[in-house]
Order: C-alpha cells, then sequence, then structure tokens
C-alpha cells in the first residue's frame, strides 16, 4: 500500500494515464480490504468487551445479545471469505446479462421474465445499478430476449457462475386444461470491460445492422432506425442495443458489448487451458442445464451442478439466489 502511494504522488505518474488507471484501482481495491479489515477487527472487540461485561454483570440479556452479535458476524465473516474467491481478472467488474427464452413460445418466453425479475429483485437487495440494454418482448407475454447491464462491486465475480440453461417445470397459465409444462431459458453473464484493457476489432471482422426499436420507448423509437445490432463474423457473438434514442449512443454500447464479449472469450480460453482437456470443461447451450425449478407436482429448485437446493421456490424466485451463488463459487463449478 505505502509502494502505490509513493507511486502515485510522483509527478510523472499520470504521464502513461492508462497505467496510472491501472494502479489507482489497485490501490482502491486494497484501501477497501484494509478498511473491510480493521471495521471487522472492531466489530469482534466490541463482541467480545460485550460478552465479557455480560459475565462479570451475570446479566444473561446481555450475554444473549453478545450471543446473537457473534453469529451474525460468523455469518458476514463467511460472506467476507466468499468475497476472497472473488480474485479473478475481472471480478470486480461491472457485469452484462444477457436472457433468452427456448424453444416453447409464450410458456419460455414468460419463464424469461420470470428470470429477469428474479435477477433484478437479486440486483436490489445487493444496492445494484439496472440499465435496460435492449428488450424484445414476447407476442403474447413475457420475454424473447433482454440484455441489462448491472452496475455494482463484484457484480461479475458473484454473477458468473449463473451462465447456463434454466429450466422450470409447472402448471401452465396458459393452458386452458391446466397441464404441466417444461420450459427453457438461458443465461449469459460476461464482465464489462475497462477502458484500459485493449480489445481490438477491426471493422473488417464485424457486421453492423440497424432496425427499429421494440417494445417501450415511444413514438421517436418506433419510427427511426436506432437500433443497432453488431456480429462478430469470427467468432458469431452478436450483440444489440436499443435503450437510447441516438443510432449513435446505441452503437457506442453496443461496441462496449461486443468487446466484453471477446475479453469473457479470452477469459474462458485462459481457464480451460489450466485444465485438464475433458475434466471440467463447461459448454454454455441449450443442452448445458444448470439449474431446475420445480413448482408442480412439488416444490424444489436444485443447482444441477452443486446439488443445492431449496423447497422455498417463491423466496428464490423474489431473487433470494446468495445460496447458489455461494455455493457455485466455493466449490468452483
Amino acid at each position: 500500500m505505502k509502494e502505490l502511494d509513493v507511486q502515485i504522488e510522483k509527478e510523472s505518474f499520470w504521464t502513461d494515464n492508462i497505467e496510472a488507471q491501472k494502479v489507482m484501482k489497485e490501490r482502491n481495491t486494497l484501501g477497501k480490504k484494509i478498511t473491510d479489515f480493521e471495521s471487522l477487527k472492531l466489530e469482534i472487540d466490541e463482541i467480545i468487551n460485550l460478552i465479557e461485561l455480560a459475565r462479570e454483570e451475570t446479566d444473561q440479556d446481555i450475554l444473549v445479545e453478545g450471543q446473537n452479535k457473534l453469529k451474525e458476524f460468523e455469518s458476514l465473516i463467511k460472506k467476507k471469505e466468499l468475497e476472497l474467491l472473488l480474485s479473478g481478472e475481472a471480478d470486480q467488474n461491472d457485469a452484462f446479462l444477457e436472457i433468452n427464452a427456448g424453444a416453447g413460445g409464450t410458456e419460455s418466453q414468460d419463464w424469461a421474465k420470470m428470470l429477469l425479475r428474479m435477477y433484478s429483485r437479486w440486483c436490489d437487495n445487493k444496492n445494484y445499478k439496472i440499465d435496460y440494454l435492449q428488450e424484445h418482448q414476447g407476442e403474447e407475454a413475457g420475454l424473447k430476449s433482454v440484455s441489462i447491464k448491472i452496475s455494482g462491486d463484484y457484480a461479475y465475480g458473484w454473477l458468473k457462475k449463473e451462465s447456463g440453461v434454466h429450466r422450470l417445470v409447472r402448471i401452465s397459465p396458459f393452458d386452458s386444461q391446466n397441464r404441466r409444462h417444461t420450459s427453457f431459458a438461458s443465461v449469459w453473464v460476461y464482465p464489462v470491460v475497462d477502458e484500459n484493457i485493449e480489445i481490438n476489432i477491426d471493422d473488417k471482422d464485424i457486421r453492423v445492422d440497424t432496425y427499429r426499436s421494440s417494445g417501450a420507448g415511444g413514438q421517436h423509437v418506433n419510427r427511426t432506425d436506432s437500433a443497432v445490432r453488431i456480429t462478430h463474423l469470427e467468432t458469431n457473438i452478436v450483440v444489440q442495443c436499443q435503450s437510447n434514442r441516438s443510432q449513435h449512443q446505441n452503437k457506442a454500447e453496443a461496441y462496449k458489448m461486443l468487446r466484453a464479449r471477446l475479453y469473457e472469450l479470452e477469459l474462458q480460453k485462459k481457464q480451460d487451458q489450466k485444465k485438464s482437456k475433458e475434466s471440467s470443461k463447461t459448454e454454455i447451450g441449450w443442452g448445458h442445464q444448470i439449474r431446475s425449478y420445480v413448482l408442480q407436482p412439488y416444490q424444489l429448485v436444485k443447482d444441477l451442478r452443486t446439488g443445492v437446493e431449496s423447497s422455498n421456490y417463491q423466496s428464490i424466485l423474489d431473487g433470494d439466489i446468495d445460496i447458489f451463488l455461494e455455493s457455485a463459487l466455493s466449490e468452483k463449478v
């Protein structure tokens, strides 16, 4: 920390702006960790003093209060231990999250909307900010696809294991005969790339299409070709943005999304190189289910990678998904 402070105080520090930003980011990250440690130390000292006082005064009420605070502190420590696992190159970054409905029409499109609500509630609980980038609504209900940007500390780190196929089993509200249906939707999470990370994109490697925005946005959106879709020809990665009235702004945001997708692809390649060729290599595709949400004939939400499950499906769909995020990080699935 002191070495970084000395480096920052040099007159030539801002000569290389990109390198300076990297140092500042490292310094801020270390500073936050030190502050968190000091705060935890102060809190445990207060709890110890409270329990010692209770024993000296033989006050059972104070002792119970101290024990409850100690349990809360243990839970907080577990959270901090998990944060130590968020040490990946882009874990502390903001995140892009995309949801696409699978085959099945209205059923899967409604499921995609339910997933969007689940992640939105989770973000609210974390005080994360959400920006809607594109939204393609279903003909009858739900969403065919949606892309959002989630801003907050370690947003990508917490959500990075959510990429995959999510399966829902329930009695369909759209079936007049009340039959049970199985629906699928895919979730894709990738990090927002810092401006100082160099990702080169040649014009010859992409195709840019413009089209009229769908969904909410007012008459202006529907009358102009303001929405932008960019296709990276080599990887077949497609990104799109329609959140702004300006085509120029949508194009700039779409470029950011493409840079992030290409960066995430490189991160995945590095991770795969560290693993054996077949051991735990994961494929993000319609055949790769990571979680099952069964509402009928019984109630159970189960992560198919870690085995963690919960019968409180309503709480899960209301955004209480930390048990799945934490288990995925702990077991490094």
